[in-house]
């Protein structure tokens, strides 16, 4: 199956809501969750990831997460990143019970396309305190893709990881996660990078975003957000309509897309020092807002 069929497959078959302009969503990919060791490069970013999801929720947002939420190549259970950021679970926990959570499969965790993993791991946890089993995210389901549609405008917005367009991360990607816990892991200590990721392989990354452009401009321009390559985009109007959130392991900030007022906005959140030496977390706008109508094409 090539490519542009796969990510065809994606969009047919994802999760369609509704929204309007009053509608609130921040897109966040590529959290890569691990278990609070050395190779875990969501450890580093988990304050700035906490108070930024903790600023949506109480701003009543609903959270996207577009794959690549857990890292379960390099973690062999679910388990050991539950327990390693729980107070991250607890918080994704609050939008779930309001219906505010969608999340959408990635390569590294593939294996939520499994509904008896995630029955099993994911619908409840074990409480140390109370010794009993308490829900966690009860019936949750995971698709490939999320597809919001406009009420008046009925404009479509595509949500996808973006594996799709990367063949060895879609059908090869059980070889890829045995390289990761065979072999690069153990590098990684050493700042040897995986060349399996387009994130850290440029060939790899233009490859994904040509494969993924193609498919938009083959169907009629059509909204697309993807993460993947840890790379952001964000077009002007009148360009092709390919969105990227970035991802929350770069280098001190983590990156994600707002859609608020019928507009959508890059932004960045990352530690700042004020004058007085204190340090806090900040909110930076990167790009927009453009107004998603500004994106439709008939």
């Amino acid at each position: 199956m090539s490519s542009q069929k796969r990510i065809s497959r994606a969009y047919e078959t994802a999760r369609r809501i509704s929204f309007n302009d009053a509608s609130k969503f921040i897109i966040f990919s590529d959290c890569h969750r691990g278990d609070n060791s050395f190779a875990d490069d969501f450890a580093n970013n988990r304050n700035i990831y906490y108070h930024a999801l903790r600023h949506y929720f109480i701003d009543g947002f609903t959270y996207c997460e577009i794959g690549d939420g857990d890292e379960l190549w390099e973690n062999l259970t679910f388990k050991s990143i539950f327990e390693a950021h729980k107070n991250v679970f607890d918080l994704m926990r609050l939008f779930f019970n309001e219906n505010r959570l969608y999340r959408v499969v990635g390569n590294h965790d593939m294996v939520y396309r499994n509904q008896r993993f995630v029955e099993k791991n994911l619908y409840s946890y074990f409480n140390k305190v109370t010794g009993q089993d308490e829900p966690l995210f009860p019936g949750i389901t995971f698709t490939e893709g999320l597809v919001l549609e406009h009420e008046e405008s009925k404009q479509e917005l595509f949500f996808m990881h973006g594996h799709q367009a990367d063949w060895m991360n879609y059908k090869g990607w059980k070889f890829n996660r045995f390289m990761v816990r065979a072999l690069w892991r153990q590098l990684q200590v050493f700042g040897i990078s995986d060349p399996t990721s387009p994130a850290r392989n440029y060939t790899e990354l233009i490859k994904v975003e040509r494969r993924t452009k193609k498919w938009i401009i083959n169907n009629k321009n059509i909204f697309t957000i993807t993460g993947h390559t840890h790379r952001p985009r964000f077009p002007e109007p009148g360009e092709i309509a390919y969105f990227n959130d970035g991802s929350c392991v770069h280098p001190r900030s983590i990156t994600g897309l707002e859609i608020e007022n019928g507009a959508i906005s890059l932004i960045k959140w990352q530690i700042a020092t004020s004058e007085d030496g204190t340090l806090k977390v900040i909110r930076v706008l990167l790009e927009g807002p453009q107004k998603l109508v500004n994106y439709k094409t008939e």
